[in-house]
């Protein structure tokens, strides 16, 4: 993550901080979806730090699809040794403990739809970068833009309406907001895009009972 998008991705957990600042009690909740060795942690947890509220950084830490073996952004450093699988769990907790935001940053380790299956607290905040292949990232989207709160920001970072510029699913998640009805665009900085929650998630279909015998 570029330090400009860094910053603006701070900035923004800072004014969702803020803004809920004593509502609820217990400070505004965030998660990041998809921490890999935890920069974008270190910009969310000091904005959780500073208003008082709680980061929940999730990731598996076994990497993308685009980190493994073979692809693109492969990096053969963050391979433990011991399994011979990207394992990039201890740089994470070396760089939250480094950055001293232990009490403001709960790490969460596991697959992104079952926590979010299971999730039950109203979010201030919602990042949205973790795999960026088309199955994952619709998963991340459908699992937890539901527990933003109106008011509250979704943010996604690479999007790239440029198909040559980067992959697509970050973009059609974009899209995909926009188009509900439920955000409105407020503010960009390279590829991350900050939206703004305006209405409430659409309610599922009403089950229909089965006619009587």
């Amino acid at each position: 993550m570029p330090d400009d998008e860094g910053m603006a991705l701070f900035e923004a957990a800072l004014a969702a901080g803020t803004e809920a600042a004593g509502s609820p009690p217990a400070g505004a909740a965030f998660v990041e979806i998809g921490a890999w060795c935890g920069k974008s942690t270190v910009y969310l947890g000091a904005a959780a730090e500073e208003t008082g509220s709680v980061l929940f950084s999730l990731d598996h830490h076994h990497g993308s699809e685009e980190n493994q073996t073979g692809w693109e952004h492969f990096d053969p450093e963050v391979v433990d040794p011991n399994t011979g699988r990207i394992d990039t769990l201890p740089l994470w907790r070396r760089s939250v403990d480094g950055a001293g935001l232990a009490a403001s940053v709960v790490g969460l380790v596991g697959n992104s739809p079952t926590v979010a299956a299971h999730w039950r607290t109203p979010l201030q905040l919602c990042f949205i970068d973790g795999g960026h292949g088309e199955e994952p990232a619709w998963a991340d989207y459908r699992g937890w833009t539901p527990h933003v709160v109106v008011g509250g920001l979704l943010v996604i970072h690479d999007v790239f309406p440029d198909p040559a510029d980067g992959g697509r699913p970050p973009y059609e998640l974009w899209c995909a907001a926009l188009a509900s009805g439920e955000f409105a665009e407020h503010g960009e900085c390279g590829s991350l895009r900050v939206l703004r929650r305006v209405a409430p998630p659409a309610a599922p279909p009403a089950a229909t009972a089965a006619p009587r015998r």
